[in-house]
């Protein structure tokens, strides 16, 4: 079962074909059965979803390329971006599709973007089940009829299976991040860290909205209650503080991560939060807290009693960038749009 069994825009449509079992759009519960049946995890305390990420519990910038085509070959910094040539690119797709034949795929449909204006509709294929759970938590969910007829501006392809060939692919490693403008085409391999999903979405629109007139951000944001033009965004640097900042009780959660700034306002890309756990309280962060017990957050990389599955947020023996993924309605304040006003207040 799923939102939509036979959408409009297949991956058939878009030329992968040969796939087992493609599954469209499911909702939480069903995500978390199928990750449950394929053991990619286990159910915690309150239906949070336990997982580990292997060998990488970080992204890994150094494996990010972006294909220099025609098109942006004179927009890119190439001394601080690592290119790919467009022939390395077509081999890699053509070995990425071909690995993927035979075996099961989840497919999630999303916006980047809380303004409708600006927002970017985005195909996230990922191999593991639970991959479709968190980024359905990190993008922002479509209604049952906004779905009708949803064509992808760009595709996100996640097989941690597959392993690139750094002589045949024109790349660094196993490892692959691969960015191609001409396709609007992204596609992920070697890695099962489940950041490399929403990351690849805003160093995209990091390209993209600049020539629209909006700013990206680095940052989280809230606004007083009743009142979105009292806006404040913090900026900082990953697990400096700002989920926990912008969660102030006494305001209205924008976002924890990523926004634009339009003309119109400040926005949320994203539909959740993925907060840092480590040394995590009830008594701190009593509502952050309280999200790793909530049905369906993903709680990544951490410590956990194998029966009881209490988890211990002191414990950084996986990583000290252990962290849990949810919906930003699981925060009470949180802002029901993800819109706020231009910002009247800057921290860092």
């Amino acid at each position: 079962m799923s939102a939509r069994v036979n959408p409009d825009f297949t991956l058939e449509d878009q030329g992968i074909i040969g796939l087992d079992h493609v599954y469209y759009n499911l909702i939480e519960p069903l995500l978390i059965e199928e990750a449950l049946t394929r053991k990619e995890g286990e159910l915690g305390k309150g239906g949070a979803f336990l997982v580990s990420t292997g060998k990488f519990t970080g992204r890994s910038p150094k494996d990010k390329h972006v294909v220099k085509s025609t098109s942006i070959e004179d927009k890119v910094w190439w001394e601080n971006t690592t290119a790919m040539s467009e022939e390395g690119f077509e081999i890699l797709y053509n070995d990425m599709r071909n690995h993927m034949k035979g075996r099961d795929y989840f497919v999630q449909d999303l916006f980047a973007g809380a303004e409708p204006a600006n927002r970017l509709d985005v195909r996230m294929v990922t191999e593991l089940a639970w991959h479709g759970l968190f980024i359905r938590h990190l993008l922002r969910r479509p209604s049952a009829d906004e779905l009708v007829g949803f064509v992808a501006d760009w595709t996100v392809i996640n097989c941690p299976s597959f392993k690139a060939n750094p002589e045949r692919h024109d790349c660094r490693s196993e490892t692959i991040i691969s960015m191609n403008f001409e396709q609007k085409l992204i596609l992920i391999g070697g890695t099962e860290y489940a950041g490399e999903n929403k990351k690849c979405v805003f160093s995209l629109l990091n390209f993209l909205l600049p020539e629209q007139g909006i700013m990206p951000m680095h940052c989280s944001a809230n606004h007083a209650p009743g009142n979105p033009v009292d806006t404040a965004i913090f900026f900082g640097l990953s697990g400096t503080g700002k989920t926990t900042l912008s969660a102030d009780p006494n305001r209205i959660l924008i976002g924890d991560d990523e926004h634009g700034w339009s003309d119109r306002g400040t926005y949320n890309f994203e539909g959740g939060c993925y907060a840092k756990t480590i040394n995590l309280s009830a008594e701190s962060e009593p509502e952050i807290f309280a999200t790793t017990s909530k049905f369906g957050t993903v709680i990544e990389n951490m410590v956990y009693d194998a029966e009881t599955k209490e988890l211990d947020f002191n414990d950084d023996s996986l990583t000290a960038n252990m962290r849990c993924a949810y919906p930003l309605e699981y925060i009470s304040n949180a802002s029901p749009t993800g819109v706020g006003g231009i910002p009247r207040t800057l921290s860092c």
